[in-house]
């Protein structure tokens, strides 16, 4: 027996976009082939990188959860967001849309604390640390002492995508994240594992690890677990097979 219910099945993570002209290269969570699975997007109007990140997202909550329900209607059985800033709307997306909601890449900071040995702790890079609060990180549910470090004083990674810029130069945007993840274990020698809060950041996840050593988590390690949940991998129930 076979039930309907939805619009599109097959792609059941739904991501909010903010609208944003700057491009977005394969592994940024914006384009569409970065996936290994079929997703949906909405663009939430009005909601820039500069509003979500250096001024009240809060104030956009009736527009997130609007795109959100599209995308509920749509067939989307869990919601995620492609700025890690709006960890303070979590629960009033998740009331609204009454799915699974992921918000911020900044959730996995307590899971990946219960990875870690004892004396070791998580640190996170953002794409503004000037902005980044404890409010950011209470709503997530990470530790208020968390080590942050920002690529605000970067090359141009923070400045051209809080300013959305037309062109953005992605070998310049690698170094400032090389020279952050630098940072943070030169400054911070007891973290022991790195979540990137820019869903921007996830190209650069790897020449992070290779750089400092330790894990690196990222919306992408979070929304790929996230969709696991929601269409589980089917292994073929034979009742006669010995591994039963």
């Amino acid at each position: 027996m076979q039930y309907g219910g939805k619009t599109v099945y097959g792609a059941s993570v739904g991501i909010l976009m903010l609208e944003t002209q700057f491009p977005r290269i394969y592994g940024d969570i914006g384009n569409a082939q970065t996936w290994p699975f079929p997703v949906q997007y909405r663009v939430v109007r009005g909601a820039t990188p500069d509003k979500v990140v250096r001024n009240d997202p809060t104030k956009l909550i009736a527009q997130f959860i609007e795109a959100g329900q599209d995308l509920v209607r749509m067939g989307c059985d869990g919601i995620t967001t492609n700025c890690g800033f709006l960890s303070l709307i979590q629960d009033e997306i998740k009331q609204a849309l009454n799915v699974p909601v992921a918000t911020s890449s900044l959730m996995q900071v307590p899971m990946v604390q219960a990875l870690l040995p004892k004396g070791k702790r998580v640190g996170v890079l953002t794409i503004s640390k000037t902005s980044l609060t404890q409010a950011h990180l209470a709503a997530a549910g990470a530790p208020l002492d968390t080590p942050i470090i920002g690529t605000d004083n970067g090359r141009c990674f923070t400045r051209d995508i809080l300013g959305d810029a037309a062109s953005i130069d992605f070998a310049e945007c690698r170094l400032d994240l090389l020279d952050a993840a630098r940072e943070m274990t030169e400054t911070h020698p007891d973290v022991g594992a790195i979540v990137l809060e820019c869903t921007n950041m996830v190209p650069y996840a790897k020449d992070i690890r290779k750089l400092t050593g330790l894990p690196v988590f990222s919306i992408f390690s979070f929304v790929t677990w996230f969709q696991a949940s929601l269409q589980p991998i089917g292994f073929p129930l034979e009742l006669d097979d010995p591994r039963y």
